[in-house]
């Protein structure tokens, strides 16, 4: 047996509660409980660690997801307006029209290159 009942609960950073897959089978209950509070629980056969328990993370529902993506969106539209103003205040503000003749002095009159 690897795992003593009488021996104190795993602190978090300790070492993991090793259980050999046999004992486990009798106290698989328990053991669960103990990996949804935190605890790590290794199974082990012939005294090698094979499984570790450990809660599942819950992915949060599409409500949240949404809710998050917008705040994100939001503040990428509010640090865009503030990066705009700060621009435009330095006089460097550059319109689509100047970006498409910053390369115009490449090409001829008939748009061919120079």
């Amino acid at each position: 047996m690897d795992h003593n009942p009488a021996e104190p609960v795993c602190v978090l950073g300790s070492r993991p509660m090793r259980v050999s897959v046999t004992e486990a089978k009798g106290q698989l209950t328990e053991l669960v409980r103990r990996a949804e509070a935190g605890e790590e629980v290794v199974l082990t056969r012939h005294g090698q660690a094979t499984v570790r328990l450990a809660p599942v993370r819950r992915r949060p529902d599409a409500d949240k997801r949404r809710a998050v993506i917008a705040a994100v969106q939001a503040a990428a539209r509010k640090r865009m307006a503030e990066l705009s103003k700060a621009c435009g205040e330095a006089g460097e503000r550059a319109t689509d029209s100047d970006a498409a003749r910053s390369q115009d002095f490449l090409y001829d009159e008939d748009g061919l290159p120079n």
